[in-house]
């Protein structure tokens, strides 16, 4: 089971198990090919899918992979194929964007994958600094499908308070991400 709960064949066609380093490789940059992937399609659920036919090619596939080359790179371009047969079958959909529009926004999400990554990184380390009950209202705020107003009504907060609260918290989070990535360069 991978991180997005997709399931992957564990051994190749050949009968060959992968190496612990390609196992490890994999799990990953999971996360950050799913992002890449959902950054060229319509929605999350079709990131998935997408993500899980890209899974089952790149373990047929481990055998090509040359250690030590970069993987994110190697797995980007099977995602690339896949992204591409997935809009080859949607190509009934009235909003397409241009196949050049989708390669420079795939080629800027490789470009700025590491960049993007110490930023993640960086956020966590700031939310773990957090008081406790702001990592909590972040946390609530940011759930799948809260809003601010609901927020602030299970809270029995007025809404304006509990946006100012947020607005603090992000501030505080934006100055400790600075902080981090100016100790890190």
């Amino acid at each position: 089971m991978t991180a997005t709960g997709t399931n992957v064949p564990m051994d190749s066609p050949s009968g060959e198990l992968p190496t612990d380093d390609f196992v490890s490789l994999f799990s990953r940059y999971q996360r950050r090919l799913f992002l890449y992937i959902l950054t060229q399609v319509p929605s999350p659920v079709d990131a998935e899918e997408i993500l899980q036919e890209t899974s089952v090619v790149i373990w047929r596939k481990a055998a090509q992979f040359q250690p030590g080359t970069n993987f994110f790179a190697w797995a980007s371009q099977v995602a690339n194929f896949e992204v591409m047969k997935y809009r080859s079958r949607r190509k009934r959909d009235k909003l397409q964007f241009s196949d050049e529009f989708l390669e420079q926004v795939a080629s800027e999400a490789v470009a700025r994958a590491d960049e993007l990554e110490v930023r993640r990184s960086a956020l966590m380390t700031c939310i773990e600094k957090l008081r406790p009950q702001d990592r909590e209202l972040i946390q609530q705020r940011y759930a799948p499908g809260e809003t601010g107003k609901n927020l602030a009504e299970s809270m029995h907060r007025p809404a304006n308070s509990v946006y100012q609260s947020l607005g603090r918290i992000r501030r505080s989070l934006w100055e400790c991400i600075q902080r981090q990535l100016a100790v890190e360069n």
